[in-house]
């Protein structure tokens, strides 16, 4: 099956379908093995091209396997979420300014978690 311009999705949620298969996978898959992971139907040179997109973001990683690759992620949900939110943040011109808004927009309960990590208590 193949794509149709009716049928396209944001690039952001097919990558975050192809990590969650590869995340709950809990071992490295094929580019076949992915596409029959995922919930929606998409052509193989779509799954191959995301794939492609995402070891080179660094966020998936790759292994010889038989005649092609297997992938699997660098880090967990958490991870890749962390390093997003450095993303944006060394996307900024004014970091003092980005962070004291970030901390500003926080629930009681996130920056009291925030301080404790800060103060390096470990949680």
């Amino acid at each position: 099956m193949t794509d149709t311009e009716g049928d396209r999705r944001p690039a952001g949620e097919l990558e975050a379908s192809v990590l969650a298969a590869l995340w709950a996978a809990g071992q490295p898959l094929t580019a076949a093995r992915v596409r029959e992971a995922i919930s929606m139907p998409l052509a193989r040179t779509t799954v191959a091209t995301i794939l492609a997109r995402l070891f080179e973001k660094g966020t998936i990683g790759r292994q010889e396997a038989g005649r092609g690759f297997a992938y699997f992620p660098t880090q967990d949900a958490h991870g890749l979420t962390a390093r997003r939110m450095h993303r944006e943040l060394d996307q900024g011109s004014d970091r003092t300014t980005v962070l004291a808004r970030f901390v500003d927009q926080l629930s009681a309960e996130d920056e009291e978690v925030l301080r404790g990590l800060l103060e390096g208590d470990g949680r």
